[in-house]
């Protein structure tokens, strides 16, 4: 990733046409950077026993599960036998990092990117209760990637584009059992998508504004699960669009892009009643996890039918 020092770089004058890829970082160029962050062990988790925290993440990248099981038979010792496992990721984040530390290691240049034209999606990908909506939006200690990107898209905004005309829009929408809601308002109707010839897919009817974006999580669907006391039924999508245009310029010259940030709905398994496996309608058998039944069920299903749509 680009140093912060490389931001005092001279910004990038919009053109009729232009290649915005060419001003993006080297390091941002690539079309897909997956990381992955170890969340610690709840309290809740340790009061109950029977988890150990057998996750490291060494040189910022490999993530090493090690072996449960401490105790080996006989074989297994002179064997060597092992259930260790090594996973290796662009970036990788141990329990101690915190937001800012994921943003600076994933986020920072991509959102650099987008002020030059760039369009990007960023994913919170994982288990129900794995951290993601506190990733994405945090808390007012440590606030999330959300935040940040806009925190920092301003910031550049009144440093670096005085000269120009810089407009920003936000929108925050929902994706709940394949519907479409507005966050940003109060008991939202069901929304449509449109294509537009110039801007492509857009979701008719939908608010833009720059805040809000506390009161809209808080319209989210949530549910108590096993795995999670308010565990997301919905996913969530912050669009930030920017556009630039010179001023006192007698042509009309324009750069836009879009910044996506996405907090998916958490995986899910389904519940286990009597040691018989309850089938979902995709017809997976899935073991005990959150204890779902009935409409959470349902939910369940589609929410994993729609992660599996991005697979």
């Amino acid at each position: 990733m680009v140093d912060s020092a490389e931001g005092a770089r001279a910004p990038v004058k919009p053109s009729g046409v232009m290649n915005g890829s060419r001003y993006v970082p080297a390091t941002s160029q690539s079309s897909l950077i997956v990381g992955v962050r170890v969340r610690p062990l709840l309290k809740t988790e340790l009061a109950k026993g029977g988890r150990k925290d057998i996750i490291r993440v060494i040189d910022g990248k490999v993530v090493v599960v090690l072996d449960p099981d401490e105790t080996k038979d006989y074989l297994d010792q002179v064997q060597n036998r092992t259930k260790e496992k090594q996973y290796t990721y662009d970036v990788a984040f141990d329990v101690h990092s915190t937001n800012v530390d994921v943003y600076n290691g994933t986020v920072r240049d991509l959102v650099s990117g987008v002020l030059y034209g760039i369009n990007t999606t960023v994913f919170a990908y994982g288990a129900t209760g794995s951290g993601k909506t506190y990733t994405m939006v945090g808390s007012p200690n440590d606030p999330g990637l959300m935040l940040l990107s806009l925190e920092k898209i301003f910031e550049d905004r009144d440093t670096l584009y005085v000269d120009e005309e810089f407009d920003v829009t936000c929108s925050y929408l929902e994706v709940y059992n394949e519907v479409i809601y507005d966050l940003l308002v109060k008991n939202s109707g069901p929304l449509e998508l449109r294509e537009d010839p110039e801007q492509g897919v857009l979701v008719a009817g939908l608010k833009h504004l720059t805040e809000a974006l506390d009161g809209g999580n808080r319209r989210r669907k949530t549910e108590s699960t096993d795995a999670n006391a308010q565990s997301s039924r919905s996913h969530a999508v912050l669009e930030i669009m920017i556009r630039r245009t010179p001023k006192n310029h007698y042509k009309v010259q324009q750069l836009r892009a879009k910044l996506t940030l996405v907090d998916l709905a958490g995986g899910e398994r389904a519940a286990k009643t009597n040691n018989d496996s309850r089938k979902l309608r995709d017809g997976s058998e899935r073991a005990a996890e959150t204890n779902n039944d009935g409409r959470k069920l349902r939910d369940g299903a589609n929410i994993n039918r729609s992660l599996l749509a991005l697979a």
